[in-house]
């Protein structure tokens, strides 16, 4: 039995959050992710416009994918009870490795249960104490834990500073590292805005590194056939390895992949922990998944939606005058300051019918809480102006704007 004194202590510390407006609550959506959610509230449902999922093409619901999915629980089966290299690995999941490989134009591909999985079992099997990772300071916390578990020297450079990553990339190699690997985000999830991949693969191959991105914010909505950051910035052949999901633009449901050369890929197969001691997808996701990527991959009018939103929301709010951190992705976050006043607003414009979240520490910088919107294709022109009208009013409310 625990002893009381710790349970005091763990009460203590969540009372502290609280206090500092840091605590997280879940609220409960009845029904599928979508443009329009109903939210389950003293026993009622409440209609909200949804502006913080990360479905950006809108095919969470999508009906093929939901089809594909349910056939699949048909053919397939339920779960598979096994890790991959046991009895876990159906033709199934080979189709969709082999899919995403020819999607993303790599050799080869690996699922994992989620990219938080995939980028912890990134970087170990590849790297020894000889190596080095210079990281991006704002890279996701996936990077980060990856990093951590790995025994290769660790350097980081700040956010989008390509003269420190010049720095740390001499430092590396001055202090004897035999391999060097470059990690960042494609897009930098609670800002927005796309990593610098021409100058980073530039400095990569001036120093003989290597360039690793986690894509998840990105693959299928953004770039050419929404092939991501590599095809939106032009490195498609100069990106080494590339981590990403299914669990946001590609059918929203869960799992993450690496995409990489052979070689890389079969190591992973041999010695990736996450994967090797992980459950393996459910037939139904991995079909879905499949589905996904197929009508992602012809999906030019959603893409173009999906941006006319972003830009006609962003206009909005800065004509307001709302504090935005720029960017050119469907990631638009409104700067509001400290947790509680960020908390006071996605309650204000709860109350507006808009459904939002408030990110404040350890989620983004102290000091730095925002409400971070997200735009996707399930979204109307009326549902733009409505939330826009709605973060007007709130924001009036509460002295933001």
């Amino acid at each position: 039995m625990m002893q009381d004194a710790f349970i005091e202590k763990l009460e203590t510390t969540l009372a502290e959050l609280k206090a500092g407006g840091l605590f997280k609550t879940e609220r409960l959506i009845a029904g599928p992710q979508g443009g329009h959610v109903d939210v389950a509230l003293n026993g009622e449902k409440r209609p909200f416009v949804n502006l913080c999922a990360n479905n950006y093409l809108g095919l969470a619901n999508h009906p093929e994918i939901v089809a594909a999915a349910k056939a699949a629980m048909d053919d397939f089966g339920f779960g598979m009870a096994s890790v991959r290299f046991i009895c876990g690995t159906q033709t199934l999941h080979r189709d969709l490795e082999q899919r995403v490989a020819q999607y993303l134009r790599t050799d080869d591909a690996i699922l994992f249960a989620a990219c938080f999985d995939a980028n912890g079992g990134l970087f170990e099997p590849l790297l020894g104490e000889d190596d080095a990772i210079v990281s991006d300071a704002l890279n996701h916390a996936s990077i980060i834990d990856g990093i951590r578990l790995c025994k290769a020297k660790r350097y980081r450079f700040a956010n989008g500073d390509m003269d420190e990553l010049d720095d740390r990339l001499k430092q590396a190699r001055s202090d004897g590292a035999r391999t060097i690997l470059i990690a960042t985000d494609g897009v930098f999830s609670m800002d927005g805005h796309v990593a610098k991949l021409g100058a980073i693969c530039d400095l990569a191959e001036r120093h003989g590194a290597m360039v690793m991105i986690d894509d998840c914010h990105a693959t299928g909505h953004l770039g050419d056939g929404g092939r991501g950051t590599p095809a939106l910035t032009g490195v498609e052949d100069r990106v080494d390895i590339i981590s990403g999901t299914f669990g946001k633009t590609l059918g929203g449901g869960i799992g993450g992949f690496i995409a990489a050369r052979q070689p890389v890929i079969d190591l992973y197969r041999q010695k990736a922990r996450p994967y090797l001691f992980s459950n393996s997808l459910p037939p139904p996701t991995v079909a879905g998944a499949l589905k996904a990527i197929d009508i992602a991959e012809k999906a030019d009018d959603r893409r173009a939606l999906l941006a006319s939103h972003a830009s006609r929301f962003r206009a909005a709010l800065t004509d307001a005058g709302f504090d935005l951190i720029a960017g050119d992705t469907p990631i638009v976050p409104v700067m509001v300051g400290d947790a509680e006043r960020a908390q006071q607003m996605a309650s204000a414009l709860g109350a507006r019918g808009v459904y939002v979240a408030g990110f404040f520490y350890p989620v983004v910088p102290m000091g730095k809480a925002r409400i971070r919107t997200q735009m996707s294709a399930a979204l109307t022109d009326a549902d733009i102006t409505f939330a826009a009208d709605a973060f007007i009013d709130a924001g009036k409310q509460l002295g933001l704007i």
